[in-house]
């Protein structure tokens, strides 16, 4: 997951395209760490000798191992932003719950080590999470505005409340999923995403909104 990076990103001020390059390698490092290991287990000296670079390279470019994952999670942002905006331009509205559901558990769970990492460092850090909730937040603005545009008009405030309330549910579920895997049915089923889009449809009206039929029970 290699994007360019932001001048307002975290880390130091990167003046030559080959320290953008290493920027960028050391990002998507961490990630491919992440997919074994915990955020915690990984050193400073292993994740630039994983990235092919010295552990003053890193230093030149983070002043801390919390502003290397304040960049993760500024990569984080940008591409699941972009994925959103593609998700919501192009798919059909009878496809679009399933898939953006499918996608948000697919996502994170792939990602588990990556977003413990953050949801635990949101305990210690509240304001470290208000970008990334402003992130969920905007899945909400999308999906009432395509609401909005489909009816041709705008949503009472009880709908509105109700549509964003059934991605609250279902980002929290994935959260809770994540951290505590309480069961009976887990992320990695596919039963978990049937019945995550089940019960955000129930919660949102969305079927009964944008004259759909209704899906069946999963």
């Amino acid at each position: 997951m290699s994007q360019a990076i932001t001048p307002k990103a975290p880390g130091r001020r990167i003046k030559q395209k080959r320290g953008q390059k290493t920027y960028d390698r050391l990002i998507e490092t961490g990630f491919k760490l992440l997919q074994d290991q915990e955020l915690e287990s990984i050193t400073i000296a292993e994740l630039a000798r994983a990235a092919g670079y010295s552990v003053g390279a890193f230093y030149a470019r983070f002043r801390s191992k919390d502003e290397f994952f304040d960049a993760m999670i500024a990569a984080h942002s940008r591409h699941r932003a972009k994925t959103r905006n593609h998700l919501f331009e192009t798919l059909p509205d009878d496809d679009l719950i399933n898939v953006v559901i499918e996608d948000l558990v697919t996502y994170y769970w792939k990602r588990r080590r990556f977003w413990r990492a953050a949801l635990m460092r949101s305990i210690r850090d509240p304001e470290f999470w208000e970008p990334l909730r402003k992130q969920g937040h905007g899945i909400g603005d999308a999906l009432v505005a395509r609401i909005n545009q489909r009816t041709r008009r705008p949503l009472t405030k009880e709908e509105d409340a109700n549509v964003r309330f059934g991605f609250q549910i279902t980002l929290g579920t994935i959260n809770n999923a994540i951290i505590n895997r309480p069961g009976p049915v887990f992320i990695g089923q596919a039963l978990f995403i049937e019945n995550l889009v089940r019960a955000f449809c129930l919660v949102a009206d969305y079927d009964n909104l944008m004259g759909l039929r209704t899906r069946k029970k999963a």
